[in-house]
């Protein structure tokens, strides 16, 4: 098995960060389907312009946007500057 990337910012804690935004994303867009009618002379404006489409729908995007804000930029728990070996430490250095 390979050794894990180092110097990769995301680890399992963002991933779950990131997968509970993008639920709450599709969640929020999901509660915003609907509202049509097959009759397209028949108009329902309290169908379509239900409290959870006009206000839950979009109060779960935006969350979910910031969920997925924190996720990217949440730095790792381990030092990132530090490496694991002395060969590392030079690819570092000479990287910068």
């Amino acid at each position: 098995m390979k050794d894990p990337i180092k110097h990769f910012g995301f680890n399992a804690e963002n991933y779950k960060w990131l997968f509970i935004g993008l639920a709450i994303n599709v969640l929020g867009y999901i509660l915003m389907i609907g509202g049509g009618s097959d009759d397209p002379n028949k108009f329902d404006g309290s169908e379509l312009f239900s409290n959870t489409r006009i206000t839950i729908s979009p109060i779960l995007i935006v969350v979910g946007y910031i969920i997925i804000f924190y996720a990217v930029m949440k730095r790792g728990s381990g030092k990132s500057s530090d490496a694991a070996t002395p060969e590392e430490a030079d690819l570092t250095k000479k990287s910068k």
